[in-house]
Order: structure tokens, then C-alpha cells, then sequence
């Protein structure tokens, strides 16, 4: 178990001692006090800053049962790995919070992926089928809708008032029902930093920015928990362990709830989420001292011709110092605080220059390749057609050609497609947009004929294995 860093607990443990009858028959009275105010006076003595938080958020927190159905070998290379189709079924456990009474549930996105039917169950083990709103790879986040009325929520605080050192407290169903109870646990600890990156793969996987980081024991089924403070509002949403062995060492990671909250509100209103959008390109600023390049700055190396960035004036060259009033030390702080920005924001951005500082007031965008043509062939490759924008966005030489944004396992595997690589060319036929991927692809089913991909991936231009694919 888990090192639980919380306040301590006094328990007083109450003797009851009755005194035996006198020879002379006279009765004697029982000094214990009435069990209800042994009980009371038990709960004042335990009741502490962390047990009235959990009284207020737990409530609300929820385990989320997923079923996923696979099928393997994907539909379309069925003949061409002459292997017949099976059906594999998997199960998941995490954890949510409802955050409206009416059933929205926030949890983490990776808690829900490729999930074919979802379920939640409440702390007194009342199941809800459960359905998708909406889900954002980037943020790892995802909301959930069941179908009910009056329902506990979670109260929701404010993430840039975290203190570092204040309380956290992780409540979630580790390992599910593997203990047998549908009863929410907690973890508590301290907040042990804020602003935190995380760049390596780990329990929830992906890359985190501007996290959270406690000490509360964060493990297998936390995900998508909330993260109290002793005020009993939730300040972030559990997302993530750094562990070299597996199990919790006292380094979570939540995502603060101020971002959750701006994410939810998109999928909400909009049904996706609207990026932050600038239009630069930056470099990181390089030091023989890796300590030195964290704070060494970034660089604009290019600007988007009419994006936000263009539109107030920012320049090739230009060192960023702050947005928003926050520092800009590298990149990955640059990311961070631009993942906290809204469509439609005017964020004040400071840059060196000439050395001097000009401030440009930038009216963030919504990312545009949102709006380009994105097809997705034979239900394995989703694709999105190349434009100016996205080209010099992604450091991408080719002018023309599809983008590549998820790809199946079963392709991966067979024919070496990535996401990032940009489709250029399917046997002689040039491509020249999503469209014209999902039209050669026809052709040469069509006719049984095996095609190879030409596809640009990290400025060089790759060829993949033959292959045939049936429709």
C-alpha cells in the first residue's frame, strides 16, 4: 500500500465498565454515556479539513466500465492476409465525476478510447448506460452523459490558485472492483508543483503539459478521478502516474481544472474542441548546459501568413517573453499556456526585439485545419488534405498530398503507415488531397491490384510495402 500523507487521526476508544451488584441489593447506574453520543463524540474527534472534502466530492465520483469489441484482421486486408476475421472483446475501469446534476461526467479520454459501450456507476452501486459527448486526444480528456436527473456534483474550484504544498486528494476506484466494493477511496497528500510537463509515456500515456504534480497516490483506475483540495473543490483531474516500475511513487500528475472546464465547455457548445490557434513556429534555443536550455527562451522561426500571429505583427526572429503575463522560458512552457488560451481570446505577447520589448496583442484563432477536407478510407486511415497553413505548421515540404492524422494498429503493422506522414503518391497517381487517397484506393481494389504508398515523413519521401486491400 501507499504512503497516505494525511492529517493524523485521534480515535478514543471508550470503555464501558459496569460495576457488579452489592450484596445488599441496591442497583447501580452505567456511567457510559448512550451510544449515540459515544458516536458523536467519535465523529467530532475524527472529523479533520480532509474528511469534510471527501464528504463533499465523493459523492459525485463514479466508476466508468467500458467494453470494447476488436476486430482482427481489419475488413480490407482480409484477402491479402488470407486470415479470417475474429472478434476480440475487452473490458476497462476508470474513474469519473459528475460535474451537472442533470448527468454530465467528466474523465480522461484514454479511460474511454475505442470504447464500444460505456457504463457508470454511482458510490451506492446504481449502473447508468453512459454515452460519448465528446472526447479530446490532446488534453486527455472526455464527457460522458447518463441519463438521470438530480444527481450529486463535484465543485469545481479554480486551478491557478493552487498553492504548492496545500492538500491534494485523489479520489478514485483503484483496480475497480478487485476490492469488491463500489465504494470510492482516497489518497491524500500535497501538491508538490504546478506547471509540470511530462514527456514521457506513462500510465495514461501521451504527452502532459502544465500539469499538476501530488504526491497522492495515484494508481491503476485513479484515471479520470478528481483532485481535491481541502476545501473540498476539485482543482484537477487525475490523469497520470511517472513510475519505473508500475506502481505508484508518490509522482501524480492531474490536469488542472481550469482547462477541463474550458475543454468541457467546447464539447459541450461546439462538439469538439476549438484549438488555440496562433500561427507560429518557434525554435528552442539551444545551450551546451541542457539545465541552461529550459530557460534559454524560444524564438519565432516563421509566422503563418494571415494567421492571428501575422495579423499583430509578430516577426521572424522575435524572442517570446511572456503571454498573458506568464513567463515563456522554452517550449514546452509555450505550449502550456497557449493550451489555456480560448478561441477569441486577446492575449497580450511580449517580445524581444532589437533588443527591446514590444508587446503585440493577439486575438487567438481556432486551428484551421479543422475546417480542411478530412475523409477517413475504408475505415482504417483518417485523412486530412494538405493546406498552406497546416504545411508550415508541421514543417511539411511537400505542397501538395493528404495528411495522415490516425491510423489502425492492423495498418501500422502490415504497411508501416504513421500518423504525421503526408501521402504524396499511391503507385503512379498523384495525390493532391484526402479525396484523391480514397479514390486510388477504389481503383486499384477494383481491380485486385497491389499499390504502394509514397508518403513524406520528417522531410524525406518513404515508399511502404505492396499490399491489396478489398472493399
Amino acid at each position: 500500500m501507499t504512503r497516505l500523507a494525511a492529517a493524523a487521526i485521534v480515535v478514543a476508544a471508550l470503555a464501558c465498565e459496569g460495576a457488579s451488584p452489592s450484596h445488599s441489593g441496591a442497583q447501580t447506574t452505567n456511567s457510559t454515556p448512550p451510544r449515540t453520543q459515544t458516536n458523536s463524540a467519535l465523529g467530532a474527534s475524527r472529523r479533520t479539513a480532509i474528511t469534510e472534502a471527501v464528504a463533499r466530492v465523493a459523492p459525485a465520483v463514479v466508476t466508468v466500465q467500458t467494453e470494447t469489441v476488436e476486430r482482427a484482421p481489419a475488413d480490407f486486408f482480409d484477402q491479402f492476409f488470407g486470415r479470417p476475421q475474429t472478434e476480440r472483446r475487452g473490458a476497462g475501469l476508470g474513474t469519473g465525476f459528475i460535474v451537472r446534476n442533470d448527468g454530465v461526467i467528466l474523465t480522461n479520454q484514454h479511460v474511454v478510447a475505442g470504447a464500444t459501450t460505456i457504463s457508470v456507476m454511482l458510490r451506492d452501486g446504481t449502473t447508468y448506460p453512459a454515452r460519448k459527448l465528446g472526447e479530446d486526444e490532446l488534453n486527455d480528456l472526455a464527457v460522458l452523459k447518463v441519463d438521470a436527473r438530480d444527481l450529486p456534483v463535484a465543485p469545481l474550484g479554480n486551478s491557478d490558485d493552487v498553492v504548492i504544498g496545500e492538500w491534494a486528494i485523489a479520489i478514485g476506484n483503484p483496480y475497480g472492483f478487485v476490492l469488491g466494493n463500489t465504494e470510492p477511496s482516497v489518497t491524500a497528500g500535497v501538491v508538490s508543483a504546478t506547471g509540470r510537463n511530462l514527456t514521457s509515456r506513462s500510465e495514461g500515456g501521451g504527452v502532459y503539459l502544465d500539469m499538476i504534480q501530488t504526491d497522492a497516490s495515484i494508481n491503476v483506475g485513479n484515471s479520470g478521478g478528481p483532485l481535491a483540495n481541502a476545501s473540498g473543490e476539485v482543482i484537477a483531474v487525475n490523469s497520470s502516474i511517472y513510475s519505473p516500475s508500475g506502481g505508484s511513487v508518490g509522482l501524480g500528475f492531474a490536469i488542472p481544472i481550469n482547462r477541463a472546464r474550458r475543454v468541457m465547455d467546447d464539447l459541450l457548445e461546439h462538439g469538439r474542441v476549438r484549438r488555440p490557434y496562433v500561427g507560429e513556429k518557434l525554435r528552442q534555443v539551444t545551450s551546451p548546459n541542457p539545465r541552461d536550455a529550459l530557460t534559454a527562451g524560444v524564438v519565432v522561426s516563421q509566422v503563418v501568413p494571415e494567421s492571428p500571429a501575422a495579423r499583430a505583427g509578430l516577426q521572424p526572429n522575435d524572442r517570446i517573453v511572456s503571454i498573458n503575463g506568464k513567463p515563456v522560458r522554452n517550449v514546452f512552457q509555450w505550449e502550456a499556456e497557449r493550451l489555456n488560451l480560448r478561441v477569441g481570446d486577446r492575449a497580450p505577447l511580449v517580445v524581444e526585439r532589437d533588443g527591446r520589448q514590444v508587446t503585440l496583442n493577439v486575438v487567438v484563432g481556432d486551428v484551421p485545419d479543422v475546417t480542411a477536407t478530412r475523409v477517413t478510407v475504408l475505415r482504417q486511415i483518417e485523412l486530412v488534405t494538405l493546406t498552406p497553413t497546416i504545411r508550415v505548421d508541421r514543417g511539411i515540404l511537400a505542397t501538395r498530398g493528404a495528411l495522415v492524422t490516425n491510423v489502425a494498429d492492423e495498418v501500422r503493422r502490415e504497411i508501416g503507415l504513421e500518423p504525421g506522414d503526408v501521402i504524396v503518391q499511391v503507385n503512379d497517381t498523384p495525390i493532391a488531397g484526402a479525396a484523391d487517397v480514397e479514390r486510388a484506393f477504389a481503383f486499384y481494389a477494383r481491380r485486385n491490384l497491389a499499390m504502394r504508398l509514397f508518403v513524406e515523413r520528417r522531410g524525406f519521401v518513404y515508399t511502404t510495402d505492396y499490399f491489396r486491400v478489398n472493399q
